[in-house]
């Protein structure tokens, strides 16, 4: 697979990058990406919200937003994968082009929009694989939507009896007004109303437990705010953090100054600081996924280190293919035996206790 993806991968890079994404979802589709054996090892395997984790190392929301390939995605050796985001209507999402890749940069800016072809289609997708490996759902709203929290309530209880996980999204720069619904009264009601939603229609069933992704962009009081929603229990878990707003200065690429979320390398730093704050502030009391940046064992390791029980890659990708998955996990053994850890759970947070 490292070898077929040095081949295809520079070919791909030089189409536009959503039209390289669209053909790599049908290669996906059609069988014609070989699988990789998934890494295994006593040391990644995890037990959350009644989940068996086999590794660490998931796919992030937003490249399989339809549910078209979360198997094809799981036998690429991932430990679990998020689809989405997802919304009640189809929609087309924004004009194009709206995907720019940052190539000197390592990095992303998408502005896409919720582009999906809604809950119906989606659902069918999910109803009609077979339940082996763990596959979140990440959900969004209508542009055209007023009543926001409806629009997620929809989405958990379509969902609910399908997922493994449900994610509520308010978090992408994409959607206008989004991340207005991070404020603390919007989102107790929000969550409240999902939560209510994903209860009705787990009745008499294990019900998922119910995430929510955070932006990298909060301030302090903001970051309190969450992590006070979260701690009441209406929460299961938090993804720290989605795509940023922020233009570093030391951005060389010429689409540096497109709108839209910025992911890649020059994210991890700042997420993992979000993360880091995120982890002391929920007083490591529920599990946190660290996404934003990770291209490298090093790199997911720190996130682990600052609080994160698993983590999430989809930027890098694109830039080295699926190997990038066994290189982390196969890393991550090392790095956990070298600090003397027998697992994973052993090592999250430690930054927090001076290691």
């Amino acid at each position: 697979m490292a070898d077929l993806y040095t081949l295809v991968g520079p070919l791909l890079r030089k189409l536009d990058p959503e039209q390289a994404h669209g053909l790599t979802i049908r290669a996906l589709k059609s069988r014609l990406v070989p699988g990789r054996r998934a890494v295994s090892h006593a040391c990644l395997e995890q037990n959350l919200w009644g989940l068996r984790f086999p590794n660490p190392v998931g796919l992030a929301a937003g490249f399989d937003k339809n549910a078209e390939v979360p198997d094809a995605m799981l036998g690429q050796g991932f430990g679990f994968v998020e689809i989405g985001s997802v919304t009640p209507r189809p929609q087309p999402g924004n004009p194009k082009p709206r995907m720019f890749r940052l190539s000197e940069d390592q990095a992303v800016i998408n502005r896409m929009g919720f582009n999906n072809q809604g809950l119906d289609a989606v659902a069918a997708r999910l109803l009609a694989r077979p339940r082996i490996g763990i596959v979140g759902a990440n959900l969004g709203k209508n542009k055209d939507t007023e009543d926001a929290a409806s629009d997620y309530e929809k989405g958990a209880a379509k969902l609910a009896p399908l997922s493994d996980y449900i994610v509520i999204n308010v978090s992408s720069p994409n959607t206008p007004g989004l991340r207005a619904l991070q404020g603390r009264d919007q989102l107790e009601g929000l969550v409240g109303r999902t939560r209510t939603a994903l209860d009705l229609a787990s009745e008499g069933a294990k019900r998922p437990p119910l995430l929510l992704k955070i932006a990298p962009d909060l301030n302090d009081e903001d970051l309190a705010d969450i992590a006070a929603v979260a701690l009441s229990g209406a929460l299961d878990g938090l993804i720290v953090s989605n795509t940023t707003i922020a233009r570093p200065p030391s951005l060389q690429s010429a689409h540096a100054s497109e709108t839209g979320g910025l992911s890649g390398a020059p994210l991890l730093a700042p997420s993992t600081a979000v993360l880091h704050q995120m982890y002391a502030l929920t007083e490591g009391k529920l599990p946190l996924i660290g996404a934003g940046g990770i291209a490298g064992a090093a790199d997911a390791y720190a996130k682990i280190k600052a609080g994160a029980a698993l983590v999430q890659v989809y930027s890098a990708l694109v830039y080295q293919g699926t190997a990038l998955i066994e290189r982390i996990n196969r890393g991550l053994i090392a790095l956990l035996a070298a600090d003397g850890y027998n697992n994973i759970a052993d090592a999250v947070g430690a930054a927090h206790r001076g290691k």
